[in-house]
């Protein structure tokens, strides 16, 4: 994919510059935001972030990031208790924020609409839409679509992404570090995972890797409510249509019941210890009836799961692959051990998306000729 390519591309540059080859302590947080949204940015607007400086970027992470937290289930009583809605600070700042997003949609759109006018527009979503005669969607529509896809992904992915660098950095990460790069240069002697992490996924402790980091950081915990179409029974007990759900996903991939096989016997070999970060558990998992014995609820489930969660899976194992391929992943001088850990890692408890602490790494290059020559390959390709 020529837009995960670029952007990762870019991120492991910036990284590789700013850090200094190690030298200097950075957090990774800003740089996969970035990654993130340019991707959205990009399917969607067909223009992307050109620095973790720009002002836009850090508007558009503020303000979502606030938005989110007035969508968690969580955290706005008054959704609950109506009494409380006559006080008008929560109403106040919502308003704000939704005139802060509103500006900078329609500075993206309008932004859009004059590259279609000059004939200088790049394909993508919401430029297919605009130029297309027999569209009926009208401006509400277009902009509800807008800001699904600015939203989608901007919070989860790099969180996973930063959670994920963070645990690497750790003392038992420095182990999977070296496994990881064991199995990358097992599957690709010739040092080419660099450009086949784009076209295939064939390093299977890469993948349970990833698995993992989205099963043990459940990034968002408690999902957004789903209301049921019909009456359902469970347990000779009626629940009736209409019925709000919620899903405590952190709960389910945390909880012992949930590494539960159908006889209700623990595997011991790969259901123990689901409190602890362990990718191996998803290597040769076997099938009870047709389903994968060891899921997550990373992405949710069910008909109204993520619908992007194939895009996040690219995005998060090219983005690892390249990294753990490019970096020995270090920790800073005063390493904080509460990252590890999948609730004291998350700065709001009570946010819809799990808020990671800042913290910083050092990224030092394994062979820095090698790293520069795909560097240099890398930015040749995405100016063809």
């Amino acid at each position: 994919m020529p837009i995960i390519d670029l952007e990762s591309y870019e991120a492991i540059r910036d990284l590789f510059k700013d850090s200094n080859n190690g030298q200097n302590e950075i957090n990774p947080k800003p740089y996969f935001q970035r990654y993130a949204l340019n991707t959205s940015l990009t399917l969607n607007y067909g223009t992307r972030m050109r620095s973790v400086k720009d002002d836009m970027l850090n508007e558009i992470i503020q303000v979502e990031a606030a938005i989110s937290r007035f969508r968690s289930t969580s955290n706005n009583w008054q959704d609950y208790l109506p009494l409380l809605r006559i006080f008008p600070q929560k109403n106040t700042s919502a308003v704000e924020y939704r005139k802060r997003r509103d500006a900078y949609l329609n500075h993206l759109l309008e932004g859009l609409k004059s590259d279609i006018e000059k004939g200088i527009d790049k394909p993508c979503i919401t430029g297919n839409i605009l130029k297309d005669p027999n569209a009926k969607l009208n401006a509400e529509e277009v902009k509800s679509i807008c800001l699904t896809m600015v939203s989608a992904g901007l919070d989860t992915v790099p969180a996973n992404l930063i959670q994920g660098v963070g645990y690497l950095s750790s003392p038992h990460g420095q182990e999977i570090q070296d496994r990881a790069y064991q199995a990358i240069m097992e599957a690709y002697p010739h040092g080419n995972a660099w450009v086949k992490c784009l076209e295939e996924e064939k390093i299977p402790y890469l993948t349970a890797f990833v698995k993992e980091v989205l099963r043990f950081y459940t990034v968002i915990p408690m999902c957004l409510p789903r209301q049921s179409i019909k009456d359902i029974i469970y347990e000779g007990v009626v629940i009736p249509s209409g019925t709000l759900f919620y899903m405590n996903a952190q709960a389910a991939d945390m909880g012992i019941m949930f590494f539960k096989i159908q006889n209700n016997e623990i595997d011991p070999d790969r259901f123990q210890e689901p409190e602890k970060f362990n990718p191996s558990r998803y290597l040769d998992q076997k099938l009870q009836g047709g389903v994968s014995a060891i899921p997550h609820y990373a992405y949710g489930a069910g008909s109204r799961m993520c619908a992007g969660s194939h895009l996040g899976n690219r995005e998060l194992f090219t983005a690892f692959t390249r990294l753990i391929s490019a970096f020995k992943i270090l920790p800073e001088e005063n390493f904080d051990s509460n990252i590890l850990n999948a609730v004291s890692c998350n700065m709001c408890h009570s946010a819809l998306v799990a808020e990671p602490k800042d913290f910083k790494v050092r990224f030092v290059a394994r062979d820095r000729e090698a790293l520069e020559g795909w560097l240099q390959e890398n930015k040749t390709r995405c100016q063809e």
